[in-house]
């Protein structure tokens, strides 16, 4: 998961003063509970629920507030401690801050620099920091550690007093020794094990060019080989880089997968201005894509104007590669990503029905896409972000303008309702990449970008769930707007689920001017089931507004139903129980049948 940006969250006003510093001197924005601060960037009204929402989402948590609230709020999303954030405790007043979660993955860093702007002393409590003053499994910035599974031995016999021995850079500022342990520090290929750390300098950019369709092995065997005979090992590599047209290439993609860093991408005039550093210029590919060089140019252009070619080009059939080397590591990228842009489903609106995943996505991403009121209801998790909001019935232009902003580089979020595949703006997405260009599709740009979906709750099982169990045997869902569908076609698929004794899920029943189709599948299902099918009209679910209430078929009403409401009808064995917690709505799947027959043999 990509590294997000802290946030400061302050509980009260006694603490706004130490959180308005913590956050102007990190660059962080400050989320201030509702009623009780003045002075923020975004308000919630949970903290509990807020706090462990931005931990799952992967931003770091600093908490001007007591750790106890802290621990309580992510103790019950605790799960792998080599993925989640730092969570950083500082009291009101500002006389302590305690790494509580993190502290080899930022917290410690994090910690330190917030201390020093306090005027106070980080309460450190990992054991490395504490007596060696160093975290052996989080290396500085452009520095890769190989084995990081061997960190735990070798800080365990350095605790023990041992002095490392240490080969090639000291990038640790230790005092080295003839101790049973080994730091070792190197651009080439070095032999780890239990008893030694190998850290590599990541000063090298790896550049790629390839026909279009290249085989992935074809390519990673042309990388791994380059690489070996320079002598350089893979954790030196900081980035891979193309040509930008090369944006969707997947043996350029999986590369830079395998080989776990950024895969950066520059057009072809940057390229252009290498054409005097390139050791294998080319007419030819001038042109074809308007450069001298791809692989060579992209490698010079990702190191800088200091770097030197180390691997010249390297070919196969279909692929080319080229390595240059930076004077120093590498720590900022240049280029741009490939674009990204995330089909969100959040649900129906409570942000506890929005999952983990979805609200990562939102966390990464740099600007919201979407209907107006769908993205308001992101709350703080939107704050700071660039939003374009839509109004209904712009759903192509939303669409259309998510991709195109995605295929500048930038990271997307295309927020929708429920579940982005279901009625929602997913389909529409793949719609327009499938389209030919002159058929009102998108530019080849968008074309390019990584296009990734994640579920939400359905409008459909929100009020499932609500009900009790209304879904518990066969259902279908059907839309009844003919804006998009041939009014004949809704029909025709109303008369096949009601023969086929379906609980149906009525989405889009009315606006304000269609409000004949509702009445008319309630006639349907009329013929085919009891007058008593119990109905259940579910109305903003999860929001503050939410109303749910229940109707017999035969009595239900258009002027009941508005555009926020999702019907679901029951199928003719479907039952309206009064229990303890009021009225609950399942449709049996026939366990009693399945009992009687076992019994009766």
């Amino acid at each position: 998961m990509a590294e997000l940006n802290p946030v400061v969250v302050c509980l009260s006003r006694s603490g706004q003063a130490t959180a308005l510093c913590i956050a102007s001197a990190i660059g962080a924005p400050v989320h201030g509970r509702e009623g009780r601060c003045d002075r923020a960037d975004a308000y919630f009204p949970n903290a509990l629920d807020h706090i462990r929402m931005l931990f799952q989402a992967g931003h770091p948590v600093i908490g001007v507030c007591a750790a106890g609230i802290l621990v309580r709020a992510v103790a019950p999303v605790l799960a792998d401690k080599r993925l989640e954030p730092p969570v950083i405790a500082v009291p009101d007043d500002g006389s302590a801050v305690v790494p509580l979660l993190g502290g080899h993955h930022g917290a410690n860093r994090l910690a330190k620099q917030i201390a020093e702007v306090l005027g106070r002393q980080a309460a450190i409590t990992t054991a490395g920091d504490v007596a060696l003053g160093v975290a052996l499994d989080e290396p500085p910035a452009g520095w890769r550690l190989k084995n990081p599974e061997d960190a735990k031995s070798v800080m365990m016999a350095m605790l023990s007093g041992e002095k490392p021995i240490i080969e090639g850079e000291n990038i640790w500022n230790l005092e080295s020794g003839d101790g049973p342990v080994r730091l070792v520090t190197s651009e080439a290929p070095a032999d780890a094990g239990a008893d030694a750390l190998v850290y590599h300098p990541q000063r090298f950019a790896l550049g790629l060019g390839c026909a279009r369709g290249c085989d992935v092995s074809e390519m990673w065997d042309l990388v791994r080989g380059a690489l070996a005979k320079a002598s350089i090992a893979a954790e030196a590599v900081a980035c891979v880089t193309s040509l930008d047209l090369k944006a969707d290439e997947p043996a350029m993609i999986e590369t830079a997968r395998r080989l776990g860093v950024p895969y950066r991408l520059f057009d072809a005039v940057t390229l252009e201005a290498e054409a005097s550093r390139l050791a294998n210029p080319s007419d030819v590919v001038f042109a074809e894509v308007g450069c001298h060089g791809v692989s060579e140019g992209a490698a010079l252009a990702a190191a800088g104007s200091d770097a030197v070619l180390v691997v010249e080009k390297a070919k196969t059939a279909n692929a080319t590669c080229a390595v240059a080397r930076a004077p120093d590591v590498i720590t900022e990228m240049a280029g741009r990503s490939r674009g990204k842009l995330a089909i969100v489903g959040i649900g129906p609106g409570q942000h506890s029905w929005r999952t983990p995943e979805a609200s990562q996505l939102i966390a990464q991403s740099e600007e919201l896409v979407g209907y107006g009121l769908y993205i308001d209801l992101l709350g703080p998790l939107a704050t700071g972000k660039t939003r374009s909001d839509f109004p209904l019935g712009g759903e192509e232009d939303r669409c259309r303008y998510a991709l195109e902003q995605a295929g500048k580089g930038k990271n997307v979020a295309l927020i929708c309702s429920g579940d982005a595949g279901i009625y929602a703006m997913g389909a529409l997405v793949f719609e327009l990449l499938d389209r030919d260009a002159d058929a009102l599709g998108v530019s080849d740009a968008a074309k390019r970008v990584e296009v990734v979906s994640t579920p939400g709750v359905s409008a459909l099982q929100g009020a499932a769930a609500r009900a009790g169990a209304p879904l518990g045997h066969d259902f279908c869902a059907i839309s009844l707007s003919d804006l998009l569908t041939p009014r004949e076609d809704i029909l025709k698929r109303l008369k096949a689920a009601a023969e086929g004794d379906f609980v149906i899920a009525f989405y889009n029943p009315v606006s304000m001017r269609r409000r004949t189709l509702l009445a008319e599948a309630r006639d349907i299902l009329l013929q085919h089931r009891p007058a008593d099918t119990p109905v259940m009209l579910a109305s903003s679910l999860g929001r503050p507004e939410e109303f749910v209430r229940y109707r017999k078929l035969s009595e239900l009403e258009v002027d009941e139903v508005d555009m926020l409401t999702v019907v679901l009808v029951g199928s003719s064995h479907s039952k309206l129980a009064e229990l303890g917690e009021g009225p609950r709505m399942y449709t049996p799947r026939g366990y009693a049948r399945k009992i009687d027959g076992d019994l009766a043999k």
